[in-house]
């Protein structure tokens, strides 16, 4: 008697256990029409639902971004900025789209270039961008003040943003590590909140850029004990001329890989993405070389047809990618999967949102089956929902 009972016992709790309901029916009833892939560590399907069906990657394209950068320029590249010195002491700057150009790596910098320069006072700055062309343009990047839509550009620092406060008529850095300078003080004026805010810089002209990283790498300079007397304008290197220092980002790419995806930055993803094609190609950067290398590295891996880019951070709807490419694509991600955010239950994942799209892909932890790789695409404003899948195969799994 006891024996029959006890196995009742076990049955009634097998079947109200949301962990041992059947993960494909929690899927359907969450999101019936919504696209679900799930595969274990063989390829094997464990869930395909309304998967044959292309779909916006929208973020979720940055993983596409950090697997090419790990390919293309491998984990000890680091980007540089060359600095060259004429006999009237006149400072040439040349920009290499360092992505992670930010006030703590100026002040890194400044030392070590009047070490190599001496503290004399520079007589001017002139600024080389050439590295980028006046002309690039990224799709789904608009002509706006949100910082996530900062043009990309040879010379620019603090991902090509300001972040300020305006009191009254004043305005104020709004971080401790950051002068104010004179460009900053007024494009937040023209275009700023009242308050603090973060705004990128002026999308028309990539010069602006340039001028407000020259002001911000002069204030350095002077906390570092230099002096800048003359003006700072855009111009090209002197010929034949070699480097008096080249500063080397010190971090690595691995490094500004997982700070890109973590904070789903597209400044960050973009300049990374057109440093791809450059580094294969040749200088100076070009959507179209990065693009020409993108595709030569998907069709050696037989994704060419899986997954289709225009730019690399996502931004743009007309990114195109299969389930089954993304899939096969965190398969060759897979040993750099520790640059993706990791959940309490320890999948790691990248979300992507757009006002109509809502994704989320990357490596859940199961107890079954270890980590899977898993896809998933909904509709806008279904946030929220993308994670109960998520947690829905984690423990169903």
């Amino acid at each position: 008697m006891w024996f029959r009972l006890l196995n009742v016992i076990c049955i009634v709790f097998l079947l109200l256990s949301p962990a041992r309901a059947d993960i494909k029916d929690q899927i359907a009833a969450l999101a019936p029409s919504g696209l679900v892939l799930v595969l274990d560590e063989k390829g094997e399907a464990l869930v395909a639902q309304n998967a044959d069906q292309p779909f916006v990657p929208a973020s979720v394209a940055k993983i596409a971004t950090a697997w090419l950068a790990m390919e293309v320029l491998g984990r000890d590249h680091r980007f540089q900025t060359q600095f060259y010195l004429d006999k009237k002491r006149v400072l040439y700057v040349r920009g290499g789209g360092d992505p992670f150009l930010i006030s703590e790596e100026l002040a890194l910098l400044a030392p070590k270039l009047l070490e190599a320069t001496n503290t004399d006072p520079f007589s001017g700055i002139v600024l080389d961008t050439s590295y980028y062309p006046d002309d690039l343009r990224i799709p789904g990047i608009e002509d706006t003040d949100e910082a996530y839509d900062a043009l990309n550009s040879a010379l620019a620092v603090n991902f090509n943003t300001i972040y300020a406060v305006r009191r009254g008529k004043t305005v104020h850095s709004a971080e401790k590590q950051t002068p104010i300078t004179p460009l900053a003080i007024s494009q937040f004026r023209a275009r700023g909140p009242n308050g603090k805010g973060r705004i990128s810089l002026a999308q028309q002209d990539r010069h602006v850029s340039a001028l407000y990283a020259g002001e911000l790498l002069a204030a350095f300079i002077r906390k570092a004990g230099g002096e800048v007397e003359g003006d700072i304008s855009i111009g090209a290197l002197p010929s034949r001329q070699k480097p008096i220092y080249v500063h080397r980002q010190s971090r690595a790419l691995p490094e500004i890989l997982a700070a890109m995806l973590l904070g789903s930055n597209n400044y960050i993803t973009n300049q990374v993405f057109l440093e791809i094609g450059a580094y294969r190609l040749g200088g100076p950067v070009s959507l179209k070389k990065s693009l020409k290398v993108t595709q030569d590295i998907l069709a050696k891996h037989k994704l060419a047809d899986a997954i289709y880019l225009v730019e690399g951070s996502g931004i743009s709807r007309e990114n195109q990618f299969t389930a089954a490419g993304l899939a096969k694509m965190l398969h060759l991600f897979a040993p750099h999967a520790n640059l993706l955010r990791k959940t309490k239950a320890g999948s790691r994942y990248k979300t992507g949102t757009l006002s109509d799209v809502s994704t989320l892909a990357g490596y859940a932890k199961t107890s079954e089956h270890g980590l899977v790789r898993f896809v998933i695409s909904l509709g806008g404003g279904k946030g929220k929902l993308r994670f109960r899948l998520l947690r829905a195969i984690e423990r169903g799994l």
